[in-house]
Order: C-alpha cells, then sequence, then structure tokens
C-alpha cells in the first residue's frame, strides 16, 4: 500500500517534459500494436463506439468499458516510465515492478478487445481430422511426411490433445505414403487450421552420395469434426463395402474382411479405413473421416469468400497453396504466409513450444487481418 502511494505521489511531481518515454515491451504482433496505437484506426474506431449508441448493447458496453480501461492503463504506464530516472533508486525499482505489471494489465485488456471485435469462427471449438500425404520427391518426401505426422502428435501430446490415428500407409524405408488421425480436445481446431497447405523439405536426402540438397513437398489438410447438430447424414446415401485389409499385417490381413469402404453417394466422396482389425471400430473411423470431408465441403464456399483477400488462407485454397519451408542446411522454418523464420529446426520438428509460438503469429496475423476488415467496413 505504502509502495503504491509513493509512486503515485512522485507520478504527480513528474511533469511529461521533464523525461523522454521508456523503452515498452511489445505483446502481440507488431501489426496488432500498429492498429492500438494512439492516432490509429482501432483507436478510432473504439473512440466512435463509446460515442456511438453500439453502448447500450451488452457486448458494444463491454467493447467500451475494455477501451476505457485500456486508455487509464497506457495513462498509468506512461506516468510510471518518467519514474525510471528518478534518483531515488528505491524508487526506480518500484517503477520497475509497477511497468512490468501495467504491459501484463494492457496486454489482457488489448486481448479481450480483440475477443469481442473478431467473431469466431463456427469450427473454432471443433475437434478435427489431420490428414499428411507426401507429395513430390519420392522416398525422401515419405520420409519427410512421417516426420511430420510425428510432429503432429507429439504437439497434441504437448497442448494434452487426444491423438488416435485413423490410418497409416508407411513406405518401404520407413517413410509415410499417406496417414490421417483424430485429434480432440481444447480449441484444437482454432489453433490447427492454419497447418493445412504444402510444406516443402530441403535438405541432404541420407540416400544422396554426391552431398547435393534435394526439395521435397508433402501436404496436410486440417478438416474440422463436425458435431450432430452441424450436420446430419441420412443412412440411404451411403453405400458401404467391405473388403480384405491390404499391406503389412500378418496371417490376419489375408483372412478377415475388415476394411470399410464408405461411399456418400450424392456428393460421391469416399472414406475408407484399414486401420484396425475390427470391422465395427474400422466402420466407425471410417465414418467420422466422411463426416469431416462432407463438413468441409459444406463449409468452403463462405470459407473462400470470407478468406479470398487475405493471406492466410483456410480450405481447398489453403491446402494447394506453399506455406511454409523446412530448410535444414540453414537450420531453419519459415512461414511464407506472415515471413516468419524460426531457428532452430530440430527442436522446432519435436512439436513443441517453437511450433506452438508460430501457430499463435499465425493467429495473431488472422486476428489483424480480421480487425482490418470490421474497421474498413466500420469506418
Amino acid at each position: 500500500m505504502r509502495s503504491h502511494l509513493l509512486l503515485s505521489v512522485a507520478r504527480c511531481l513528474w511533469t511529461p517534459r521533464a523525461i523522454g518515454l521508456a523503452r515498452r515491451q511489445r505483446s502481440g504482433s507488431a501489426q496488432l500494436e500498429e492498429l492500438f496505437a494512439r492516432g490509429g484506426p482501432l483507436r478510432t474506431y473504439l473512440e466512435r463506439q463509446a460515442g456511438s449508441e453500439s453502448h447500450l448493447q451488452v457486448r458494444g458496453s463491454e467493447l467500451v468499458a475494455v477501451a476505457k480501461l485500456l486508455s487509464e492503463k497506457e495513462q498509468e504506464l506512461l506516468d510510471t516510465e518518467h519514474l525510471l530516472h528518478d534518483e531515488n533508486e528505491d524508487l526506480r525499482k518500484l517503477a520497475e515492478n509497477e511497468i512490468t505489471s501495467c504491459q501484463k494489465e494492457i496486454a489482457q485488456l488489448k486481448h479481450q478487445i480483440i475477443l469481442l471485435l473478431v467473431p469466431s469462427e463456427e469450427t473454432d471449438e471443433n475437434d478435427l481430422i489431420l490428414e499428411v500425404t507426401a507429395g513430390v520427391g519420392g522416398q525422401e518426401a515419405m520420409l519427410f511426411t512421417a516426420e511430420m505426422f510425428d510432429m503432429y502428435q507429439q504437439y497434441a501430446a504437448f497442448k494434452r490433445w487426444h491423438f488416435e490415428t485413423l490410418e497409416y500407409f508407411p513406405s518401404e524405408i520407413g517413410g509415410l505414403r499417406h496417414a490421417s488421425a483424430s485429434i480432440g480436445g481444447s480449441e484444437t481446431y482454432k489453433h490447427m487450421k492454419f497447418e493445412g497447405g504444402v510444406h516443402r523439405v530441403q535438405r541432404v536426402p541420407k540416400t544422396e552420395k554426391q552431398g547435393r540438397i534435394h526439395t521435397s513437398t508433402m501436404t496436410v489438410a486440417i478438416l474440422p469434426q463436425p458435431t450432430e447438430i452441424n450436420l446430419v447424414i441420412n443412412p440411404k446415401d451411403l453405400r458401404i463395402d467391405t473388403k480384405r485389409a491390404s499391406g503389412a499385417g500378418g496371417q490376419h490381413v489375408n483372412t478377415t474382411d475388415s476394411a470399410v469402404r464408405i461411399v456418400h453417394l450424392p456428393t460421391g466422396v469416399v472414406s475408407e479405413c484399414q486401420q484396425e482389425r475390427s470391422q465395427l471400430k474400422n466402420r466407425e473411423m471410417a465414418m467420422k473421416k466422411l463426416r469431416a470431408k462432407l463438413y468441409s465441403m459444406h463449409l468452403e464456399e463462405e470459407t473462400s469468400k470470407r478468406y479470398s483477400a487475405r493471406k492466410i488462407q483456410i480450405g481447398t485454397k489453403g491446402r494447394s497453396e506453399k506455406i511454409r519451408t523446412y530448410n535444414f542446411p540453414q537450420n531453419r522454418v519459415t512461414d511464407h504466409r506472415i515471413n516468419k523464420s524460426l531457428y532452430d529446426l530440430e527442436t522446432f520438428m519435436q512439436g513443441e513450444y517453437l511450433l506452438d509460438e508460430l501457430v499463435q503469429s499465425l493467429k495473431d496475423y488472422a486476428d489483424y487481418e480480421s480487425l482490418v476488415e470490421i474497421i474498413s467496413r466500420k469506418l
């Protein structure tokens, strides 16, 4: 209590002309910070909201209240920064602690404003189906596909999500031709939806004797898993076939009709599964994949219109776009949509905090683009 009183008195004794401003720690992406800058378009929008009748609505009222708190907290930060140059060492230390606290509160208030302004996607809370497929590059592409599938499985564990492999088709030398998995947990689709697209790897393959760098690709598809309310499928629209599983698996593969193939007759969409020995389990998994594919098609037109002018794409257009390069000789991973590079590829491929950092950067940029759209429509 005494320290807060001391700071309050000291702030009153300082004038804005007494000292230049201390450098501030920026929170969030640079683009979002620019929008929040004083005199910027977002500030103008918030000021107009405060002066309009929108504050009479519950959401508008909350937005105006949070914006007011943000302005007050930023002014408090400015006043406190002046004290960093005070002759009293104890006062300087108190100011440093107060500044750290203010910066955290300001970051939280900005995040709250973004949540109030940016509408959440219909699918953000949904579980998802992850599909990985080897692209150009032969065996090297398949090896990279296996590494990517492992990376996402480790990321799911890092986020404490549920990860269930639905199908897995390995290559002869330990790579992966194609695989899919069901991932469920808190906001899985919201975090993973920007991973869909073409991922490119540049490195010297183990089989390369001349030491030349090869370029290979693989594709990631992220399909939101619908709820029963989101999507209803008429059983009469389905044709379900069973067959013997193919590939490695021992004697069981050749003797049991455990593989399941489901065709949605109106659209021609096909889903197959032979991962489990149980036909019932394979049918359940194939149906889960089919529902995700049909739901993705249902959302496609709306989604493509919404994101047509954005750098960050979701849906079919996004899945055909080269989004990221993994350059092993340079120990670098670069996301081309936001031009962000990270320099610790081995750690990144472990699917933990570095991947999470890049995912957050993509979410920040998506929020920035959404805010720009909202402001441009209403200013």
